[in-house]
């Protein structure tokens, strides 16, 4: 807990220093801090990359206040004095939320480790497959056999743990390569 005046920046790199980053855990925080405000620090755990959800708190609410923490990414703003039950709640729903970014997080890490770990080749096939290429299409572009491009898209599929294109598809969407466009590199 931090109660003493400290910059925003202090607070945000002591939170960040004591906690582990795979913990689970949340963030209550008052908007009116003494020495500093809840929404900079809220603005800068952001900044160091923090994935904790804050709940606000507040014996003073105001519009504008509880617009910016929200949009900010806050996931509670109760008004004091605040029920148990209801602080509970929201620390239950933070705590769940947070459980379930998190799981999502190692998910995306291990695609790209996988994304990582073929050779630009490997890589530069990969990026042609998923785009919807064919093996032909994909050996004229990058100036090798059919047969090639066969043996390196086998590799791709073993590196990358999946049996079937459409897995390949939807992990590269995820990472965000396709970027949700489709054609957003144009087809060989």
């Amino acid at each position: 807990m931090i109660t003493d005046r400290a910059s925003p920046e202090c607070c945000a790199r002591r939170i960040e220093r004591d906690l582990a980053v795979d913990e689970l855990g949340c963030i209550l925080l008052d908007v009116r801090i003494p020495g500093l405000s809840g929404p900079e620090l809220q603005e800068r755990l952001s900044e160091l990359g923090s994935t904790l959800p804050i709940i606000f708190l507040t014996g003073y609410p105001d519009v504008r206040t509880t617009v910016r923490t929200i949009k900010a990414g806050a996931e509670d703003f109760l008004t004091k004095p605040v029920s148990s039950e209801a602080l509970l709640a929201a620390v239950e729903r933070a705590l769940a939320y947070h459980l379930a970014t998190r799981s999502q997080r190692g998910k995306l890490d291990a695609v790209r480790a996988h994304i990582a770990a073929l050779t630009p080749r490997e890589r530069e096939v990969f990026e042609l497959v998923i785009r919807g290429n064919t093996n032909k299409e994909v050996a004229r572009a990058i100036g090798a056999t059919e047969r090639t491009v066969e043996a390196h898209r086998h590799r791709v599929m073993e590196k990358m743990q999946v049996r079937a294109l459409a897995e390949l598809v939807s992990l590269a969407e995820r990472d965000g390569i396709l970027d949700g466009a489709p054609g957003n590199r144009p087809r060989v």
